[in-house]
């Protein structure tokens, strides 16, 4: 702010700028309402958050069986038993029980997985049940408060806080898939955390807690509940996703610009073809090893990624279009994907 110069009785005198407003005090009252939002939501939700307890039958040497146990959390979803949680946690286990915060315990059947997004369904046999909703995460932004509330290291009903760090985000699951669109937060995890809720302010399921990033501190992440939803209908009705695949081994390979130039692609890089499965959908549309995959069903093709992220259950038994460069040639071939039946 400049200084003023102003004339009186003919005399210059100098006109000081008004001081700044000093900065208000930290008012108390939006600390005590910001605690009562997250004492709120921790009375509705953590009744419905459970410790999840497995044991895993695993194949030894020379044929032995071993037993492995693992532990998690996971929360009642609607009031007559189903329970999610991580795949990681439960896939593959041969005994599920869960553990609830009134002391309860209860054998618990494994309804379905998905380790491609990291999420299990269970089920107790037990009716109104405390569940909490499951909400919308489109409607996150980044900073926005959330909650956590699970069992890490065996501390039954943990609740940490902290804010939206990123959205987003991908995130390598188990199986090697990307699950997109992954929330990153501040919110402590530790391990035992997994499958737990994270909560927003109003008390609804914006995520599930999956995993953290070691030896980093605050960077975690949990799988969007919009991506939850999607899944776990289907395995309710059938205990798995249904997903298409077309039956080719490949890696991701840069494009060579005389052929990007040449065929007006969009992109510089596409997926190299290494091997092709006998009878499956790649080889009946003439696809060989050493094509390179540039595009599916009209969308670009830049990674193996891409390509799994296209093979959705809807392109099952649907005929579409797989482009590819076969040395200076661009192909555009019919294709069938089938189900993935493969574990």
């Amino acid at each position: 702010m400049g200084t003023n110069l102003t004339l009186v009785e003919g005399e210059p005198t100098v006109s000081l700028p008004s001081p700044l407003p000093t900065a208000a005090p930290i008012d108390g009252d939006l600390l005590d309402a910001y605690s009562r939002a997250v004492s709120g939501v921790v009375e509705n939700a953590a009744p419905a958050v459970v410790s999840v307890e497995v044991q895993h039958r695993r194949r030894g040497r020379a044929g032995s069986d071993r037993s492995g146990q693992g532990q998690g959390s996971g929360f009642v979803f609607t009031p007559d038993g189903f329970i999610l949680t991580n795949s990681h946690v439960a896939h593959d286990a041969s005994k599920a029980d869960v553990a609830f915060p009134d002391g309860r315990r209860l054998h618990a059947e494994l309804v379905g997985d998905d380790p491609e997004t990291d999420l299990a369904v269970l089920r107790v046999d037990a009716s109104r049940l405390v569940a909490v909703p499951l909400g919308d995460s489109a409607a996150l932004r980044v900073g926005q408060v959330v909650i956590a509330i699970g069992n890490p290291l065996g501390f039954q009903s943990t609740v940490t806080a902290g804010v939206v760090s990123a959205l987003g985000r991908s995130f390598r699951s188990v199986s090697g898939r990307l699950i997109d669109n992954v929330i990153q937060t501040d919110a402590a995890l530790n391990p035992g955390n997994s499958g737990g809720p994270l909560l927003d302010s109003r008390g609804n399921v914006i995520g599930v807690n999956t995993a953290v990033i070691l030896p980093a501190q605050g960077i975690c992440f949990a799988v969007a509940v919009n991506t939850v939803k999607l899944v776990v209908g289907q395995l309710i009705a059938r205990g798995h996703v249904r997903r298409a695949r077309i039956g080719v081994g490949g890696q991701n390979v840069a494009l060579p610009r005389l052929a990007v130039r040449a065929h007006r692609l969009i992109q510089p890089s596409g997926v190299l073809i290494t091997t092709v499965e006998t009878g499956s959908p790649a080889g009946r549309s003439g696809l060989q090893p050493g094509d390179i995959i540039v595009a599916f069903s009209g969308e670009p093709v830049h990674s193996i990624d891409d390509l799994h992220r296209l093979l959705t259950g809807e392109r099952i038994g649907i005929v579409t279009t797989i482009t590819a460069v076969r040395k200076a040639e661009r192909l555009e071939l019919p294709i069938t994907a089938v189900e993935n039946t493969k574990p």
